[in-house]
Parts: C-alpha cells; sequence; structure tokens
C-alpha cells in the first residue's frame, strides 16, 4: 500500500482508497479528496510535518497523521 505520507515532491498521484472510519474519513472527504481525485504534491515542510497539496484547484495542507489514512497512485507522465 502506498500512501499520500510517502508520496514525492512535485509528482501527481490519484486517490485510490482512503482507509479509517468515522469523522476523520467524512473530514477528508468534506476536503475534497475522495476516490479518484488527482492531487499534486507542492511542498513539505522542513521537518516533514505538514504536506501542502493542490486538489480539486485548491491548496491543501494536511498533517502526515491523515496523509497516512489516504491510499495513492503515481500518475505515469507521457512523454
Amino acid at each position: 500500500m502506498f500512501t499520500l505520507r510517502d508520496a514525492e515532491v512535485g509528482n501527481s498521484y490519484v486517490v485510490k482508497k482512503i482507509h479509517g472510519t468515522g469523522p476523520l474519513k467524512r473530514r477528508i472527504m468534506d476536503m475534497g479528496i475522495t476516490k479518484n481525485a488527482s492531487l499534486y504534491i507542492r511542498k513539505v515542510a522542513p521537518l516533514g510535518d505538514p504536506i501542502q497539496i493542490t486538489v480539486r484547484g485548491y491548496e491543501l495542507t494536511l498533517r502526515k497523521e491523515d496523509s497516512s489514512c489516504i491510499e495513492v497512485e503515481l500518475i505515469e507522465e507521457n512523454e
């Protein structure tokens, strides 16, 4: 399983699954992170927490703890 926590800066990913239950899963989905949504990793803070991503046209900052619940897959760039 490859999670958003392990994602590298400058790459694009697609959300495959959101793990977790209850309020945490609902909060993540309310922020626009849903299955098949595209994410771009903009930057990571110097100590690794939080992570800044672009999703659905806006900037979002997530804690690493929350990002470990989001399973992603790398989008291959066609050259």
